[in-house]
């Protein structure tokens, strides 16, 4: 797959299939439709090309709004990837991009810079300044640069919110299994090892302390979680907390991985965690030792939930 994040230095040559769309997530209501730009692409001799943008377009244009994204950029790449499609452009969305003529964002952009013969976009698809170009509109264009364009139905588009909102408020509530289920996939989070304050490691069970660099990455409700990554080739399992560690007098919020059967050092290193299960919520404590008994209990649970 090829990622392009300049178009001023870009120019596809060969014909082009396109949707255009934030795509967060990229889960299972977005596959009906990046499905069928793939499988158009290989049908017709095109290339399967997928326009989106990053920052999000409310992060621009609506400052005060707390978005919080299902996926980092680079997880989104990395997802596409996997699907088969050929072209992935990420446009920069700034203030002056969204002022762009509808003419001149068909035109300069998906005519003359990614070689479009094929729209396939959702029935209510808005473009262009003030977003005043709509369908109807992007049909007319198809006339005049002759590409054509295919109407994704009000059911199928319909799916894909519904799936964004449930998945937001599953993880939001802690209902991983019903946000995986609209994933596809494990929800994951990707971050740097970072050194913590240790205390993992006087209770007897070390942690890897992961840094989300992204802000507006969407992090699950805080409690334990059975979770697993890839580290040196091989599948790891363990457990999870995100929280404030109420029971020694946290005062800041962290993420960290007690790793079942590994020991090596992670500092520095940039990992993706993928959450299978939800244990339990945060709690404070009693005392030190009801912490370390509740412990126990988190990996029998998850070692019962991974043997299954």
């Amino acid at each position: 797959m090829i990622t392009v994040r300049n178009i001023s230095k870009y120019k596809e040559e060969y014909p082009t299939v396109i949707t255009i769309g934030t795509f967060d997530g990229v889960h299972i209501g977005h596959l009906k439709i990046l499905n069928k730009i793939i499988n158009h692409a290989k049908g017709s001799d095109l290339k399967s090309s997928v326009l989106t943008f990053f920052p999000h377009p409310r992060m621009v244009l609506q400052k005060d709004a707390n978005i919080k994204l299902l996926n980092t950029i680079e997880e989104k790449i990395n997802i596409l990837e996997r699907l088969g499609l050929d072209i992935l452009i990420i446009h920069p969305f700034t203030k002056d991009f969204s002022r762009l003529r509808a003419t001149e964002f068909v035109r300069d952009i998906l005519v003359n810079t990614f070689n479009i013969k094929k729209v396939i976009i959702g029935y209510d698809h808005r473009f262009g300044r003030n977003r005043n170009a709509n369908i109807t509109d992007l049909r007319a264009f198809g006339n005049t640069f002759d590409f054509t364009v295919d109407e994704i139905p009000a059911q199928e588009i319909d799916d894909v919110s519904v799936s964004s909102t449930k998945i937001r408020k599953a993880l939001e509530d802690g209902d991983i299994e019903t946000a995986n289920s609209y994933l596809g996939y494990e929800y994951m989070l990707t971050g740097t090892i970072i050194k913590g304050k240790g205390i993992g490691r006087q209770l007897g069970y070390p942690t890897a302390n992961l840094l989300i660099a992204e802000d507006y990455k969407l992090i699950p409700k805080n409690g334990a979680y059975v979770v697993n990554s890839l580290l040196n080739g091989k599948i790891v399992y363990g457990m999870m907390n995100i929280g404030y560690n109420p029971t020694v007098n946290g005062t800041e919020k962290s993420i960290e991985i007690n790793f079942f059967d590994f020991d090596a050092d992670l500092y520095n290193l940039k990992i993706q965690i993928n959450i299978l299960a939800r244990l339990r919520d945060e709690h404070k404590f009693e005392s030190i030792d009801a912490l370390k008994a509740q412990l126990v209990k988190d990996k029998e649970k998850s070692l019962q939930y991974i043997n299954r």
